[in-house]
């Protein structure tokens, strides 16, 4: 063995449907290695604290990290995990979502300690720099993109829009900004919805699409399904957070949409929006805010030829799952020099 992968959120009800899970089993299968989960309860839950995390199950990770040379673990944010002073072996501490300058963790000097913090993107890169944290790499996450094609689809009278992002918790109707995406359908006569969807909740979704009376322009999908299938009948791919800690921060559903040439509606708070801009290969929400939501949509019917060209012409290297391996096996051979 040479990886312990450890991950802290709760495995998806639906099998394959998370995005964290699919990277580190992508990386376990070149690595090998072991994995633990140290999230303690089987469905989500923000009651139980992060600093507890792991220690339910100390003398398991004990006597795998034995066998092994580094320990790997996921967080959607950065805080020094009193797990940490039991581990013998150098620790990797991915971020998963983002950083918030407001939110600097209390113990700099242990985090400083970490071998390496893996962030993915330049306003993470920035908000390390000003908590004085020097010990990070940037490494986008990757996906398979040759089982991605691409359609374009006219757009004439009908917009129609997917969403691939499910909450965790109820609160995460209001801050994912599902609601939100659900009354602009109710508002927009030409707004039609297909909504991925991964087990949770999924009665209170049925409520709140009988409640905004939008039964006959939104599809729900409950299952594992494959999703090329479904980025062909849709212009767009849309996905919305009201802070940057609530989703990764480059989303696997917005890397599937640009692979598969289809623009991207994206919330300012979340890091893909600056490469959005950069590429001008969708439109960023500004706040979680109806007329906001609205008006990037009309943006994009306006200018929609000209985005779906742009995003034809963004790269597959930027989100290659070879690319994101090759560089842990870098972080992981030539600067830990362990394996």
């Amino acid at each position: 063995m040479s990886i312990l992968y450890l991950l802290t959120s709760p495995q998806p009800v639906i099998e394959g449907t998370d995005a964290v899970f699919q990277e580190v089993k992508a990386l376990q299968a070149v690595f090998n290695g072991a994995q633990i989960n140290l999230f303690p309860f089987s469905r989500p839950s923000s009651l139980f604290p992060k600093t507890l995390y792991g220690l339910q199950r100390i003398r398991t990770i004990r006597n795998q990290e034995s066998q092994l040379k580094i320990n790997h673990i996921f967080v959607s944010t950065l805080q020094y995990l009193p797990l940490f002073y039991c581990l013998k072996k150098p620790i990797v501490y991915t971020v998963v979502a983002s950083l918030q300058q407001q939110e600097k963790p209390g113990n700099i000097k242990k985090l400083n300690t970490l071998h390496r913090i893996v962030i993915s993107n330049e306003r993470d890169q920035q908000v390390l720099k000003s908590w004085g944290i020097n010990n990070y790499s940037i490494i986008r996450p990757g996906i398979n993109t040759s089982g991605f094609s691409s359609y374009p689809l006219q757009l004439k009278k009908e917009l129609t829009l997917l969403l691939a992002s499910a909450p965790w918790e109820k609160a995460q109707f209001y801050t994912k900004g599902i609601d939100l995406l659900l009354k602009a359908t109710a508002e927009l006569p030409f707004l039609k919805v297909i909504l991925l969807w991964r087990g949770l909740f999924f009665k209170e979704l049925l409520k709140k699409i009988n409640y905004y009376g939008v039964m006959q322009k939104v599809e729900v999908i409950n299952q594992k399904v494959n999703v090329n299938d479904f980025l062909k009948r849709v212009h767009a791919t849309i996905l919305l957070a009201k802070r940057p800690d609530l989703v990764k921060a480059f989303p696997h559903s917005l890397i599937e949409s640009l692979a598969a040439g289809k623009p991207v509606i994206v919330s300012k708070t979340i890091p893909m929006a600056d490469y959005v801009t950069k590429h001008g290969c969708g439109v960023i929400v500004n706040t979680l805010r109806t007329e906001s939501l609205t008006d990037s949509i009309s943006t994009l019917m306006s200018r929609y030829q000209q985005l779906a060209r742009n995003t034809s012409r963004v790269t597959e290297r930027d989100f290659s799952l070879g690319q994101m391996i090759e560089q842990y096996r870098k972080l992981y051979r030539l600067e830990i020099k362990l394996i």
